[in-house]
């Protein structure tokens, strides 16, 4: 509290207010002992404001971190799906190349027929590596989340619902589908 003369000559009592921003002036040698509490509690208020503001700033930027390093996940995430995608057609036709039989006692073409047969497993382990599983379907319920239904067909051996066939094979990594399996289901 400083002591300050009005117009009238009367003493007032008026608190002294520190802005954070602005140079604190020197308390006086006159100062009383009560002025410098106030003083010294106003010092200890902008410094603690200070120091929530560095510790709120602080956290934000650990936040920060924290979210762009799950975004950089999830991007290479979508990445790597996207690849996997790309490569089952591929993986698909290898399988239906060797499901191909020729009759034919010919060495080459049984030579060529294990090359490819190679390929195929070798490929097969690499998508194993990055998590890929295929979907199964023989002898299972039609499952419009798995499955995907190309035609119906009647058949004695098999219930209504039931898959006959797979025309196409599936592939999910994990929960992700990354190609529905292509069916015939029995419609009786």
């Amino acid at each position: 509290m400083k002591s300050k003369k009005n117009n009238n000559q009367e003493e007032v009592e008026v608190e002294a207010e520190v802005m954070p921003d602005e140079p604190k002036e020197p308390t006086s040698a006159k100062a009383s002992a009560g002025e410098e509490v106030v003083i010294k509690e106003v010092e200890v208020e902008v410094n603690v404001d200070y120091k929530d503001q560095a510790l709120r700033a602080q956290a934000d930027y650990q936040n920060l971190l924290k979210e762009t390093q799950a975004q950089r996940s999830e991007w290479a995430k979508m990445s790597r799906v996207q690849i996997l995608e790309e490569f089952i057609p591929v993986y698909e036709n290898f399988k239906k190349a060797f499901a191909h039989e020729v009759e034919s006692d010919d060495s080459k073409w049984q030579s060529w027929k294990q090359g490819i047969g190679f390929i195929m497993k070798q490929f097969e382990d690499i998508l194993k590596n990055h998590g890929v599983e295929p979907i199964v379907t023989a002898g299972l319920s039609f499952d419009p989340m798995l499955h995907e239904a190309l035609s119906e067909e009647p058949s004695a051996d098999h219930e209504d619902g039931q898959i006959i066939r797979e025309v196409h094979g599936g592939y999910k990594v994990g929960d992700k589908i990354l190609q529905a399996a292509k069916v015939v289901v029995c419609k009786n």
